[in-house]
C-alpha cells in the first residue's frame, strides 16, 4: 500500500486481504509520529518499508544511512514490538550516473550501507530503487 498520505495507507490496510507491505514510513516527522504509524501498520499485520530519512533530512552518506536505519530498527523492534522480518529498509541509492562529482559515491555508499545494515539489524530486509 503506497501513499504519501498516511490516512489513505490506513484505509487501505483496513480493506486489504492478506499480508500487505506499507510503502513507506520514516522518522522525518519525529519519533512520536513514526511510532504511531508503525503501531498502526503492525496492528494490521503488515510489513513496512522504512525510508532512511529523519528530522535532519535524507540520508545521503554511508554513515547517515546506517545510523538512521539502526535508529528506526531499535524503535520498531524494542519499542513498537515489530517483527524484524517485517522491516524493509530503503537506504536511498539516490541519483547515480549523473556525472556530478558529489554523486560519485552514492551507489557505493548504498551497497556498503546495505551490508552493514543487514549485519546490525538482524532479520530486516533491504530495498532500493534506481
Amino acid at each position: 500500500i503506497d501513499s504519501s498520505k498516511f490516512h489513505i495507507v490506513e484505509a487501505g490496510l483496513k480493506c486489504a486481504q492478506g499480508k500487505c507491505i506499507v510503502n513507506s514510513i520514516s522518522l522525518k516527522e519525529g519519533e512520536a509520529k513514526f511510532k504511531e504509524q508503525a503501531t498502526i501498520v503492525k496492528n494490521h499485520g503488515a510489513a513496512v518499508v522504512v525510508m532512511a530519512f529523519d528530522e535532519t533530512g535524507q540520508a545521503a552518506g554511508f554513515e547517515d544511512k546506517i545510523s538512521m536505519c539502526c535508529r528506526a530498527y531499535r524503535i520498531l523492534v524494542e519499542e513498537v514490538g515489530f517483527n524484524p522480518q517485517d522491516i524493509i529498509f530503503d537506504p536511498n541509492i539516490l541519483t547515480v550516473g549523473t556525472g556530478m562529482a558529489e554523486h560519485n559515491n552514492y551507489a557505493v555508499d548504498f551497497i556498503r550501507a546495505t551490508r552493514e545494515i543487514k549485519r546490525l539489524c538482524p532479520g530486516a530486509k533491504i530495498s532500493g530503487g534506481v
